[in-house]
């Protein structure tokens, strides 16, 4: 069973950007020697808890320090950018690292008002364009513009000889089926969903069309989990995630992913029950969570299982990867 990671680069309390973007380049060494399939990491500005704001830039970084595993942005925000610029980053480390290059594309605001116009001034109309942005994206990478098309005369150099695949990320029947059109791969966002995840996979398998990226549709889930030796302590881990992800929703003053006893007098002072399920993550021991991972494969109809694991200690995030690699990739 394939599985791979998603690497927000959380930033912990008491630790630095630096120290969680070097914590995010060991995890991707250690997911290669682990036998993870692809390493993704995310793209946020200006939001507290986050590290990464170029995964571009990230990515020549980690792939300079792995050697097989593919390397990938989950996601670029699209709206942000001009396509041709896009091209020509991906391109390059697609010639960097031959055969090694997912580009990952969602429509995000990745943070604040604030910094979506300093970045673009207008997002809002990056997002209506999203289709075109999508579809020249795609013509860039595969340098086939038709020739009457104004960018036909220019390339997005350098040209690799394996192009970057192709993904688009979303959590909604519109991005199934820009997906599906577009002709691209699917990475369905589960943990960050309510919606009904099986019905929009569905759709974008039933309506996708072939133009050359891909040879047939292909689908990651990508879910929360946090795997520990014990169940107890697996849920004792997850505290530092739910306070966040409370905190988060509530925009109450975030200065990273909490402690666990940071945690606990939270959620012991208010007489809150941190266990529910708007908080949709798998939590358990390494029979426990692969069990779940594998119904959820199997309801969803994935091709391919993607984790993503917010914890405390980059320690025991390492850890829960590596007993859901020793459980599930044989």
């Amino acid at each position: 069973m394939k599985i791979s990671i998603l690497d927000q680069a959380p930033i912990s309390s008491g630790y630095s950007a630096k120290e969680a973007l070097e914590a995010s380049a060991q995890l991707a060494q250690s997911a290669e020697r682990l036998g993870y399939t692809r390493y993704w990491i995310a793209e946020h500005h200006d939001l507290s808890g986050f590290a990464c704001s170029a995964p571009e830039i990230m990515l020549s970084y980690i792939g300079a320090k792995t050697k097989k595993i593919r390397i990938g942005a989950g996601a670029i925000l699209l709206p942000h950018y001009k396509p041709y610029k896009i091209a020509e980053s991906f391109n390059m480390l697609a010639t960097l690292f031959p055969g090694r290059v997912d580009l990952g594309i969602g429509r995000a605001p990745g943070g604040s008002a604030e910094a979506s116009m300093a970045l673009s001034d207008n997002f809002l109309e990056g997002v209506r364009k999203m289709p075109d942005k999508v579809m020249e994206l795609l013509q860039f990478l595969n340098n086939d513009f038709s020739e009457d098309h104004m960018f036909a005369k220019i390339s997005a150099s350098p040209l690799p000889e394996i192009s970057p695949e192709p993904w688009l990320l979303g959590t909604s029947r519109k991005s199934s089926l820009m997906a599906a059109e577009s002709g691209t791969a699917y990475a369905f966002g589960q943990f960050m969903s309510e919606k009904d995840g099986e019905d929009i996979i569905k759709q974008y398998r039933e309506n996708f069309i072939e133009r050359g990226l891909i040879q047939k549709p292909k689908v990651i889930l990508t879910v929360s989990a946090i795997c520990a030796d014990s169940t107890y302590e697996a849920k004792e881990l997850a505290l530092s995630s739910m306070l966040w992800k409370i905190k988060a929703e509530n925009r109450e003053g975030n200065d990273g992913i909490p402690s666990i006893e940071e945690a606990k007098n939270y959620f012991s002072s208010l007489d809150v029950e941190p266990f529910n399920n708007r908080h949709r993550i798998i939590i358990g021991n390494p029979k426990e969570v692969a069990e779940q991972l594998k119904d959820m494969k199997q309801l969803y109809q994935a091709d391919e299982i993607m984790i993503v694991t917010i914890v405390h200690r980059y320690e025991d995030r390492l850890r829960s990867y590596e007993l859901i690699a020793k459980e599930m990739i044989k």
